[in-house]
């Protein structure tokens, strides 16, 4: 666990601004299988985060998640680390907090990534087994 993150995290990274909707949040959500929506500035500055269970818990209808600005709901205070921190310390405030999520920002808070408890799982299952499971497909196992 001592690789940068900056080869793990996601870079291509969906972000919304204060401005959007948790309509729009929404809609993001469920369009692309995520739980974790960055909220960034025009200068692409990490202001926030919106994910699921925020949306999930106001008890909305979708209607209503229309009207309701991100800038309301978003969590404003968030753990973040920098690119070239390690898989290791990810980790640790991923358990140490349950968190599911942290935003990769440079010195400058410019959003540079997400790491996400997906990714550090993938990441452990590739180092644990081969790129080619062909051979653990049930239907090539004899």
């Amino acid at each position: 666990m001592n690789e940068q993150l900056q080869l793990l995290m996601t870079t291509e990274v969906v972000t919304l601004t204060p401005e959007n909707t948790l309509g729009d949040a929404r809609e993001i959500l469920l369009k692309k299988r995520i739980h974790h929506i960055p909220i960034v500035d025009a200068g692409n500055k990490l202001v926030g985060m919106v994910t699921s269970w925020d949306i999930f818990k106001l008890g909305k209808s979708a209607d209503e998640l229309a009207d309701i600005k991100i800038s309301d709901v978003m969590t404003k205070k968030l753990a973040t680390l920098e690119p070239d921190s390690h898989l290791g310390a990810a980790a640790e405030v991923l358990m140490t907090h349950l968190f599911h999520a942290i935003p990769i920002v440079d010195d400058d808070h410019v959003l540079k990534g997400i790491v996400t408890t997906y990714d550090l799982l993938k990441y452990a299952f590739r180092k644990e087994y081969p790129e080619n499971l062909d051979k653990f497909v049930p239907e090539n196992m004899v």
